[in-house]
């Protein structure tokens, strides 16, 4: 009699172990379910409500500068042919384009730390079109006569240096946006501070004055302004106060922490072309007077930005 009581409390015991997982089977394929039909929902919603969530990929609305630079208009790029790319979360220069990286970013007059997911860049057809890319004539008349002299093409976002009126290199440059416009005319650089840092502008964390290093000063206004080139963030756009940016990753490096092996160095090369090989060793990083420094010719007008991508 024990023995079937014993046998008969198995039994049962089984029958309620196998009714309970049963029944939390049962309840995770129902949760389940529900979030299925809850998830497409949502994304139905999303398609009809607000289309753009789902659309193709576009400025990201985090972006609150909607960085496209395809809508720059650049004279000099009318005969290379290019293509519209829309950064995404995987991408950045070098591991897109190798070696090519260089000619992309100046290309673009952008730096490494300014390409990011949500903006749009131009990427040449072929790569060998932009290699050797500059906007900026050859030869220049206006600086025949002079061993140095700076050529500034506003329009183009781009600063040449000319020996005895051949143009010796070049490089993008960032200049004022409309509101503080760079000053155009003839002028000529009269001081050079390695060190320099601004009096009125911060870094975007806003804990440091914004470094100018490599500064060379062509003008001083009336109103005391005093207007520089010097190192920079370059956004591939208009983004100054007036002065003239140049790349310098180096000091991109000391600031923001990136990028991590630095390569971009315009500032450096510009600042030692412009003081030359002898002051350049001497430099101990103060602000000193150079006299009869080199020309300094600033021409055109903002480049024109398209209400729309052109392509």
């Amino acid at each position: 009699m024990n023995h079937f009581s014993d046998h008969a409390s198995e039994i049962a015991m089984k029958w309620d172990l196998t009714t309970f997982w049963g029944h939390g089977s049962m309840v995770i394929w129902f949760h389940r379910i529900i979030c299925v039909i809850l998830g497409m929902a949502i994304i139905i919603a999303a398609a009809v409500f607000d289309p753009k969530t789902t659309a193709d990929p576009a400025a990201s609305k985090e972006d609150r500068a909607k960085e496209d630079l395809s809508r720059y208009e650049y004279a000099s790029m009318g005969k290379i042919r290019w293509k519209a790319h829309f950064v995404r979360p995987q991408d950045n220069l070098e591991r897109m384009f190798g070696e090519d990286w260089i000619a992309v970013a100046r290309f673009n007059r952008i730096d490494r730390r300014h390409v990011y997911p949500g903006m749009t860049i131009k990427i040449p057809e072929n790569m060998e079109d932009i290699r050797d890319y500059t906007p900026l004539p050859a030869t220049y008349e206006k600086a025949r006569e002079h061993s140095r002299y700076l050529l500034l093409n506003i329009t183009e976002q781009w600063i040449g240096a000319y020996e005895y009126g051949s143009l010796a290199f070049s490089m993008p440059a960032a200049t004022g946006i409309e509101g503080h416009l760079t000053p155009t005319g003839l002028f000529r650089v009269g001081a050079y501070h390695r060190r320099h840092t601004s009096s009125l502008y911060k870094t975007y964390k806003g804990d440091a004055q914004y470094p100018m290093d490599y500064a060379i000063l062509f003008h001083v206004d009336k109103e005391k302004v005093s207007y520089w080139i010097h190192a920079r963030d370059l956004p591939g756009r208009p983004a100054s106060h007036g002065c003239v940016g140049v790349f310098d990753e180096a000091m991109q490096h000391r600031v923001y922490g990136v990028p991590d092996k630095p390569v971009l160095e315009d500032a450096k090369k510009l600042y030692a072309w412009v003081i030359g090989d002898l002051l350049y060793a001497e430099d101990d990083g103060t602000q000193k007077p150079l006299p009869a420094g080199p020309p300094v010719e600033i021409i055109g007008k903002l480049p024109t930005r398209l209400p729309q991508a052109p392509r």
